[in-house]
């Protein structure tokens, strides 16, 4: 599959239609895509925030949120090929909590992990109560218990069976999980509190860090901190790298099976912004995704806010900013974006050297651009925006913004923050579609050029 030839876009598949016209106006969309949209057959899905992984045998598995307190989260698995879509399992009864009254497993936060056969993803709490302007656990409803925590699951992918690998800390969801896949070791950072956690394979045992960064998203005033959507794995020796919100990064050392700072880089970079650490609606200093890459064994990942892509070079501990990968408009715009923490769909495609990125570009109508809230204390869109296609390729820093993704029907795909690229190509998604005047969180698919 090949993304670029002889600075020729070409469109591949059935699932996208790609009208390439100048644009006369240099704030509208040059181009646009149009996306395939299914129906997974769950209408109390709800936004899904990563919770995709393209697997080794050509699908895509990808689970649904519900914000509802007495309806789990469900995992499905996309056949790119067929169009088939087939329901595997509801979280809460995999976890063993079907029937127990407590508050459901909602939401799975993390990007899938494949290894030896099985996928890796943890569970998150869906059910959340707004207090002071910010989601916090969910208050139980009468007759129902607390939320018990978040666990870590594994699907067969040859079998179809689920194992439970416990909860690595009681009433804390998994906002962010990540695998050592060589050594077999799990991460994870717990929501609210903000705990780095670990698991090892071979002992079947959690280990627990304590808290990372202040009283994490369940503090108030100076010991708020927004925490990390992205744990940064270096296969090579098994470290583990995050980031907080002043822009400190931190290393988790599998010989010593500790954390420790790296000293004499960080991401407090002047091109991402000022942010005050200890104010909700942003990530602050933290980046929003990273992905690695084996080529040059080096980390990339997006500064949310801003949208800069950078480099992170572990050995040599060097961060270097490398391209404004927002939209076009975006750009011209000199705005950031409306989705409050940035996006998080940003993978490696199949072809190991292109980037591909999903983001928000800004609406305008009448010639003015269409403004949301000036503000917000949570992770939401403050307006509506355009979804954009982003590629750029690693070896030549060719960056291409391939137009605005529409549905056949004209709608915008709205609140996306995940991506899955299966072997054949095809670019998954979770977005909100409005059928018959019901809105649900679904599958999405395009093919990009």
């Amino acid at each position: 599959m090949k993304f670029f030839h002889k600075g020729v876009v070409i469109c591949l598949g059935v699932a996208a239609s790609c009208v390439f016209a100048a644009a006369a106006d240099p704030f509208q969309p040059a181009n646009r895509i149009t996306a395939k949209t299914w129906n997974s057959g769950f209408a109390d899905a709800h936004d899904s925030y990563n919770s995709m992984g393209a697997a080794s045998d050509g699908n895509v598995y990808y689970a649904l949120s519900s914000t509802r307190h007495d309806v789990g989260a469900q995992l499905y698995r996309f056949e790119p090929g067929s169009g088939v879509i087939t329901h595997l399992g509801d979280l809460t009864e995999a976890c063993g909590e079907k029937d127990t009254k407590t508050l459901v497993q909602g939401k799975s936060h993390n990007v899938f992990v494949e290894a030896n056969g099985k996928l890796y993803f943890a569970t998150h709490a869906g059910y959340y109560s707004i207090i002071d302007g910010k989601e916090q656990m969910g208050i139980p409803p009468e007759g129902w218990k607390p939320y018990p925590g978040g666990h870590v699951l594994s699907y067969d992918l040859a079998t179809g069976a689920f194992e439970d690998l416990g909860i690595p800390l009681a009433n804390e969801g998994i906002l962010t999980m990540a695998m050592d896949t060589a050594r077999g070791r799990i991460f994870g950072i717990t929501w609210p509190a903000g705990h780095f956690v670990r698991y090892d394979l071979a002992q079947g045992a959690w280990k627990d860090f304590g808290p990372i960064s202040a009283k994490g998203e369940s503090g108030q005033g100076a010991e708020y901190r927004t925490l990390c959507r992205s744990i940064a794995v270096d296969p090579r020796d098994g470290s583990a790298y995050y980031t907080v919100s002043e822009g400190d990064i931190f290393r988790y050392d599998h010989a010593k099976d500790a954390i420790e700072p790296v000293t004499g880089e960080n991401l407090r970079k002047d091109y991402f912004g000022l942010y005050d650490p200890t104010s909700p609606g942003h990530m602050a200093y933290n980046w929003r995704q990273t992905i690695w890459n084996p080529v040059d064994s080096q980390f990339y990942g997006v500064h949310g806010n801003s949208g800069y892509l950078f480099r992170y070079d572990p050995t040599a501990n060097r961060v270097v900013v490398l391209d404004r990968i927002t939209s076009e408009v975006s750009k011209r715009s000199g705005m950031f974006d409306q989705f409050s923490y940035g996006y998080l769909g940003f993978e490696l495609a199949p072809d190991g050297r292109t980037l591909v990125y999903l983001t928000g570009g800004p609406i305008y109508q009448d010639g003015r651009r269409v403004a949301g809230k000036e503000s917000t204390a949570m992770g939401e869109a403050k307006g509506l925006e355009n979804l954009h296609l982003i590629t750029w390729d690693i070896p030549t820093g060719q960056y291409l913004d391939h137009g605005a993704i529409f549905y056949e029907n004209g709608d915008r795909p709205l609140y996306v923050n995940s991506l899955a690229i299966a072997k054949d190509g095809a670019i998954c998604f979770l977005a909100r579609i409005t059928e018959n005047g019901h809105l649900r969180s679904d599958l999405v698919t395009v093919r990009i050029p």
